[in-house]
């Protein structure tokens, strides 16, 4: 018995000190879990809400630098060829990143690789030009654009890529929307010059790319600059719907004050990408390929641009029309590029628009 007293009196203490311990952690880790939470759900918000530059930042995500450390003026080192690196200035004196692909056929002996014989090549070959808009962070360098233009190239188009100021080895600038639009606008009007009406001019816009595209050619309509015909890759029908169901969004909804402390700066500050409007005054034929399984621009959102073109267009599915990628395939936001029947969309759609002008012509 009294062994068992010495045991109760050694063990006893400990417990108490154990459950006294226990509360100070239990404490601290209340204290800290509601001070993480002020700051992540209060402070962070009211920073982001009257911050333009963070604004900017989340939206555009240029200081996202990949792949690391690119030599632009080497694309060959990318896995590419018949490319040539060269950089424009706009009329508001930004400097922008530019690669001219060429065409399967002209990447041979043959072609005089000079500056002179490139630009000459978009007028003198007759190939169809693609011209891509990428969305936010990384560059023209970036892995699944390499893919895209390659693909392009494979189909024996011209490919004219380039980066928006503050991308790449583009001018920093001031960035926002107006001003990577004006970039997108000089870049269009360089290229139709040089093409002059002998092959048809594409856009394609990935992303954020949809966005300015669109609203680039909305503006470009109202001067008759028009290409030949726009396809939309993943892309949003405004940015309002868009942040608010990003995924990086989620976390946040809960709050009663979401819309005010998140949303609304965008369109304050002019951030607004709103592509179920421009599309209206968009004249070129739309193609908008989105895959079911895209987690970073929820399949409706596009679905909703597209059904805002067709209001606009009189329900005319020659003007615009969607493919529905399906989740299946597993090719999500940025990988519609290894779809197996998309070389069969492009040149359809290519094809159709080309017969159109010919007959348009006689």
């Amino acid at each position: 018995m009294r062994s068992t007293y010495l045991l109760l009196a050694a063990v006893i203490p400990f417990i108490i000190l154990n459950i006294w311990y226990t509360g100070i952690c239990l404490w601290w880790i209340i204290k800290i879990s509601i001070v993480t939470y002020i700051i992540l759900f209060g402070i962070l918000p009211l920073i982001f809400h009257y911050s333009y530059t963070v604004q900017r930042k989340i939206l555009f995500l240029n200081f996202v630098h990949w792949p690391l450390n690119t030599d632009f003026s080497k694309p060959e080192d990318l896995g590419l060829k018949g490319v040539r690196n060269f950089y424009l200035h706009t009329d508001e004196h930004v400097k922008l990143g530019v690669w001219h692909i060429l065409p399967q056929s002209l990447t041979n002996d043959s072609f005089i690789g000079t500056n002179e014989a490139f630009e000459a090549s978009l007028y003198d070959s007759n190939k169809p030009v693609f011209l891509y808009m990428h969305g936010n962070s990384g560059n023209r360098a970036s892995r699944h654009r390499l893919e895209l233009y390659k693909l392009f190239q494979h189909l024996d188009y011209h490919v004219i890529c380039f980066d928006y100021r503050s991308y790449g080895d583009s001018d920093e600038a001031d960035l926002s929307e107006i001003g990577i639009v004006n970039d997108t606008k000089y870049i269009i009007k360089w290229v139709m010059a040089k093409v002059n009406g002998s092959a048809p001019v594409f856009v394609w816009g990935h992303s954020l790319g949809t966005g300015v595209s669109t609203h680039a050619l909305a503006l470009l309509s109202a001067m008759d600059v028009i290409p030949t015909g726009l396809i939309l890759e993943s892309p949003f029908n405004n940015i309002v719907d868009e942040i608010s169901e990003h995924p990086f969004a989620q976390m946040f909804k809960h709050l009663p004050w979401f819309h005010w402390l998140i949303v609304e700066p965008f369109c304050h500050n002019g951030l607004r990408f709103e592509s179920d409007k421009h599309i209206e005054n968009v004249t070129c034929p739309i193609v908008i390929l989105h895959a079911e399984d895209d987690n970073v621009i929820p399949f409706y959102l596009g679905e909703k641009l597209y059904k805002a073109g067709l209001k606009y267009h009189n329900n005319d599915t020659n003007q615009i029309k969607m493919f529905r990628i399906d989740a299946s395939y597993g090719f999500g936001h940025n990988y519609i590029c290894r779809y197996k029947a998309l070389p069969n969309i492009i040149e359809t759609f290519v094809t159709k628009l080309q017969t159109n002008k010919t007959e348009e012509n006689n």
